[in-house]
């Protein structure tokens, strides 16, 4: 136990986490620029990270450097003691349309075995921090599989899931059949892949892959609005309930079980397991602090 409070205080150490911190504050002050995304804080407290895919001729195709941009700005908030969520959004016409086809096309087998081809999408779904995917328009091929390694998902009305690479003669790359089954069950998951059709919001809602739908315009702000709500609870403790979540799809039901155990027991090291059991006692808000 010991360790595991360790492990999850660690991602709030200020003196391990400050050269990241001091980088952010730099990056958010002197306005730098990244070149396939736009990086802000949002919030009333500016304690939600906002990362906003930004390549709209190509419809978010999403190349290797937006994704290298995108890891980048993960770990900037990850670092960010003020950030207690983040959200992941693309335009309202897409969301992202797909991976980069021109970047990959003359790829060969050695390159993508050898390099290990998509890894670095990975980092999106090992952030601690709760991440919401808020996604308007496409979200096809590797948008769908980058909404999928989000935490929650968000859709406007006129969202359209799919998995189309069979239509490009490949399957795909990171997550799509593997997270697609786990959300929406084998049969429509086998349909969406082996057709490459599409499905809209509602049939994504009704199908579990989508937590809520909004109008449009709606959708930002209301998964901003999600973000605030879980940055007010204890990041540490919000971490341990990620964590115990995310187990659900990787362990038997008894292993979960044992590992939701022991991390709902560490959280009573923790004195925001203290303080909030105490504020309730009290009839008055808690005031968590993070450790």
């Amino acid at each position: 136990m010991a360790f595991l409070c360790r492990s999850a205080a660690s991602l709030l150490n200020p003196s391990r986490l400050a050269p990241v911190v001091l980088s952010a504050a730099r990056l958010y002050s002197s306005g730098a620029q990244y070149e396939y995304i736009l990086v802000e804080k949002r919030g009333a407290k500016s304690d939600v990270g906002f990362i906003q895919l930004n390549r709209p001729k190509a419809l978010n195709a999403l190349c290797d450097g937006l994704m290298r941009e995108v890891g980048q700005a993960l770990d900037v908030f990850e670092a960010d003691t003020e950030v207690g969520a983040i959200v992941i959004t693309g335009s309202e016409r897409a969301f992202a349309a797909g991976a980069d086809i021109k970047e990959m096309q003359n790829r060969t087998f050695q390159e993508c075995y050898g390099g290990n081809f998509l890894a670095h999408w990975n980092r999106v779904s090992t952030v601690k921090k709760p991440v919401i995917a808020a996604v308007n328009g496409f979200a096809l091929g590797g948008g769908c599989e980058l909404a999928m390694m989000c935490d929650i998902i968000y859709a406007g009305e006129k969202a359209q899931f799919g998995q189309p690479e069979i239509l490009l003669g490949t399957i795909p790359g990171a997550g799509g059949t593997q997270r697609l089954t786990r959300a929406v069950g084998k049969s429509l998951a086998m349909e969406l892949v082996l057709t490459g059709d599409k499905i809209n919001a509602e049939v994504a809602r009704q199908s579990g892959l989508v937590s809520k739908v909004y109008p449009a315009d709606q959708l930002v702000s209301e998964a901003v609005k999600c973000g605030e709500k879980i940055a007010a609870n204890s990041k540490l403790v919000s971490a341990m309930a990620k964590e115990a979540v995310n187990a659900a799809y990787e362990l038997t039901l008894a292993e979960g079980n044992r590992l939701e155990k022991r991390l709902f027991h560490a959280t009573f090291a923790t004195e925001d397991r203290k303080e909030g059991m105490t504020a309730f006692v009290e009839k008055r808000k808690a005031n968590f602090q993070d450790n």
